[in-house]
């Protein structure tokens, strides 16, 4: 299974979608005339949709069809992401118009805004991003655009940037994500695979053989929600036939209660502190060497190190055993009860289902590194319903992959050669001949010629992006390499929304605030899009047409994703944009990043003829696919079957068959428990087996610089910051703010009240939340979930409850460069005073 990210580099090497000219853009009338009055089928993250459409306007939405009872909330506000907090027209900040060359950068998201016509936007943008390039080169140009970009293979934003900055020249790109940065790198060191984007043992499997299945630090009620491409909710169908297994033992550990554990009302409940997973894992393993319960023989066949790691278990190394009794106080499991554990774990065959939460914390590589440890110990990774599993709260892993076709999306493309004249005239494996873009073989060590001009990309981690910004020139270590940051002086941001997303906000706004040009395409008025200089407005995926499969891991479907309405006021396509972009930056640009001019629907229907006659090439093989016209105009999904070879699936079960012909991908075939490779990069955050590390700010600090230790979780009524706008923040929303969790116990010592409107603050920041009293949260812990819009540009609170401006950015080692969201300390008061407006989801101002 390719990971998540890296799809979307390296799906089919077919050509672009494209038009040269915006008439041909929907060339074919037929297949884009649009229903003034029906039901349209699309699709989202959050899956396969039937909009209603009335009069030609969006009168609601449902789910095409339903895998379970478990309700998804965001599968019925199609209107509101169509009509709500729109940009209307192509706008630039009033200080950058009146002078690009000194536009008061200092006043990104306090300036006022001007409206220009979408042909000047193109011009000023096409000449400043020259303009860089010429007097601080291509290592200037930042377009890494890391995000929950809209779903749908052609208009993928991400990459239509990236291939128009490569095409024009290079850019500075980013590596890693926020959802799994620590685990994704650590995990190939450890099992040879980034794991957290990788299928999982199949759920039938899990449901048959199971008898305990632990959900550490997850909560797929909430998270199974949405998925990269579009989710089949497979995942809710399973867990909801879990529930019904009374058979199997269901163990949940987690600081907070969420809505799967009061879901699954028969499951036992942990809740350590917050940060402590690696320690309370370490006096398992304690637990299961000294009692000699541990599974030596699967230890000494299939892993490699343990003998290394053992001295430090015992306390050899550093003179603290790692006993229960130490674990105890650091996680505030009692002793007794960590024992139990690890008796029930290795005494059933036991599935160890992990979160991504645990990593997004200091020393973040350390949790999934000991779980792969912890269950190394149990004897059972590769046996039917044992093992662990990263991914089966993300995307419906588990759901057997069914077989079918793929379809293929947008590449990235090659970087641009361009001649002494800034004509563009081709790349290393295509040219422009006879005023046509030719595709060609370039012949292994052949020259280029000394007059072509040719240019590098560069990259550094996503979650570091405000440090980068801020110290160009400083030399991070990462993953055993040094990188050094560049002087990003142009910033051009696609399909998401970092000033919520990021961590340390305030941190995040100075970043924002020192290079010379900001761009940003946008269908809302984001916290991003307020701190741009200028901004496209761009179409939502219901006003283009499209297609994408759902499930990721299952590709059970592919799914036409019709428009569904007119395109909103001035708003175009990202394709649109980087078409006209690319015929204003350079000759012959346009006709590289169009192929020629082909519309829309010519790569649709050959994305869609590519994956059709990949299927009928295969012998005997029945399936569902029409002919493309046919499949238009059906307006219904194909839906592919799984095997009995895939339902049957079981992870690392071919490795633990033979783990000589079926090695791993690690420099010894095998898991390593300790990794010579880590220990030759002589870090001191990240040695070479899975340690405690105490976290920078943590509840068993000495000196707390705060009182309680703050999650940040993944909504459960958002994609991150997406739906934020809409109207399912009238249900959820206290005291018209982001909800806070406080445990009633502390809730009392502070004087608040469910329904209060509450100051949450730390040295980095202040925000304004609404106060939610539960016990289902431990005691000194609290939750305010991360994807608020920011809004605090005019006061500097924020007052919509954004927990990033609370949150600290440093890495989680000098490893992986992760993000650490859920380290960090806050404390909590009732709000004295009026409380101030929203407006986070209102229009900037305007100038006349």
């Amino acid at each position: 299974m390719m990971q998540r990210r890296t799809v979307l580099k390296g799906m089919a090497s077919l050509p672009l979608l494209s038009s040269v000219t915006a008439t041909n853009l929907f060339a074919d009338k037929a297949k884009t005339a649009l229903a003034k009055n029906g039901e349209v089928l699309t699709a989202a993250h959050w899956g396969m949709l039937k909009v209603s459409v009335k009069d030609g306007k969006i009168t609601g939405s449902q789910p095409y069809q339903k895998t379970s009872e478990i309700y998804n909330a965001l599968q019925y506000n199609t209107a509101d992401m169509v009509y709500n907090s729109r940009i209307k027209y192509p706008m630039v900040r009033k200080s950058y118009l009146e002078n690009p060359d000194s536009p008061k950068p200092e006043l990104r998201g306090k300036d006022e805004w001007v409206r220009v016509s979408y042909e000047d936007a193109i011009k000023l943008v096409a000449k400043e991003l020259k303009k860089t390039r010429e007097q601080k080169g291509n290592q200037s140009v930042f377009a890494g655009s890391y995000g929950w970009k809209s779903s749908g293979n052609v208009h993928n934003s991400r990459i239509l940037l990236q291939r128009f900055m490569n095409l024009s020249g290079g850019f500075v790109g980013d590596l890693g994500d926020y959802s799994t940065g620590a685990s994704q790198v650590i995990m190939p060191h450890v099992v040879g695979s980034i794991e957290v984007y990788e299928q999982q043992t199949s759920w039938p499997v899990v449901l048959e053989n199971s008898k305990v299945i632990v959900m550490w630090g997850m909560n797929p009620l909430a998270t199974l929600r949405i998925a990269w491409t579009s989710t089949d909710e497979q995942g809710f169908k399973y867990f909801e036939e879990l529930k019904k297994r009374k058979d199997i033992k269901i163990i949940i550990i987690d600081p907070l209660k969420t809505e799967t554990g009061e879901y699954f009302d028969h499951a036992t409940w942990i809740a350590p502190r917050p940060n402590t997973d690696v320690a309370m894992m370490l006096g398992m393993a304690h637990y299961l060497y000294v009692s000699k319960k541990y599974d030596k023989e699967f230890i000494e066949t299939y892993t490699t190190g343990f003998d290394k790691f053992v001295p430090y278990l015992l306390g050899e190394t550093d003179k603290t055993p790692k006993t229960p009794e130490w674990a105890a106080k650091i996680c505030g499991i009692d002793a007794k009860t960590i024992k139990e554990l690890a008796d029930t774990f290795v005494s059933n065959r036991t599935m160890l289902m992990s979160g991504w939460g645990m990593q997004r914390a200091h020393h973040g590589e350390q949790p999934h590194w000991m779980l792969v440890t912890l269950a190394s110990m149990l004897g059972q990774i590769g046996l039917a319903g044992g093992g662990f599993g990263l991914s089966y709260h993300y995307s419906n892993g588990g759901a057997p992959t069914c077989k079918g076709g793929v379809i293929g999306g947008v590449n990235a493309a090659s970087v641009g050669i361009f001649n002494d004249k800034g004509e563009f005239v081709g790349t290393s494996d295509s040219e422009i001949k006879d005023g046509k873009f030719v595709k060609k073989a370039v012949a292994a060590g052949e020259d280029v010629p000394a007059w072509l001009i040719k240019t590098t990309e560069f990259a550094f981690p996503v979650a570091r992006i405000a440090d980068a910004l801020l110290n160009p020139g400083k030399v991070i270590d990462h993953n055993g390499k040094k990188i050094t940051y560049p002087d990003i002086d142009f910033i051009y941001w696609v399909g998401g929304n970092p000033l919520t997303h990021h961590q340390d906000t305030n941190t995040n706004l100075k970043a924002w605030r020192k290079p010379r040009t900001v761009v940003v395409n946008e269908p809302y008025w984001t916290p991003t899009a307020k701190m741009a200089d200028i901004v496209f407005p761009t179409t939502t995926s219901y006003e283009r047409n499209d297609m994408t499969m759902t499930g990721d891991y299952s590709n059970m479907h592919i799914v036409p994703m019709k428009q569904v309405v007119e395109k909103f006021y001035e708003a175009k396509d990202d394709y649109q944009i980087f078409t006209d972009l690319s015929k204003a930056y350079a000759k012959n640009l346009a006709l590289a990043y169009t192929e020629n001019g082909k519309s829309e629907f010519d790569w649709i229907k050959e994305y869609y003829n590519a994956t059709l006659e990949q299927i009928k090439a295969v012998p005997d093989f029945y399936h569902e696919m029409k002919e493309f016209d046919e499949f238009w105009a059906e307006n219904k999904p194909v839906t592919f079957s799984s095997t009995p070879e895939s339902d049957e699936w079981v992870r690392y079960g071919e490795f633990r068959e033979d783990p000589v012909l079926n090695a791993l991908g690690t420099p010894s075939g095998l898991i390593e428990i300790y990794s010579e490779t880590i220990e030759k990069m002589g870090y001191d955050d990240c040695k070479a087996h899975p340690m405690w590390f105490e976290p920078i700010e943590w509840l068993g600090m000495k000196n707390k610089p705060a009182q309680f230790h703050m999650i940040s979780a993944h909504p459960t009524d958002r994609l991150h910051s997406q739906q934020n706008h809409t109207s399912l923040r009238d249900k959820y929303a206290v005291a018209d703010r982001e909800p806070i969790w406080i445990n009633t116990k502390d809730a009392k010592e502070k004087g608040i009240k469910s329904g209060d409107l509450v100051r949450v603050f730390n040295a980095r920041g202040e925000v304004l939340a609404g106060a939610k009293v539960t016990d289902n949260i431990l005691q000194g812990v609290v939750k305010l979930a991360e994807g608020a819009w920011y809004d605090g540009f005019d006061s500097g609170i924020c007052k919509n409850g954004s927990p990033n401006v609370l949150t600290i950015d440093i890495p989680t080692s000098k490893l992986a460069n992760g993000n650490i969201s859920h380290t960090a300390l806050v404390n909590i008061e009732k709000f004295k005073g009026k409380a101030p407006e929203v407006m986070a989801f209102k229009e900037p101002k305007f100038s006349k």
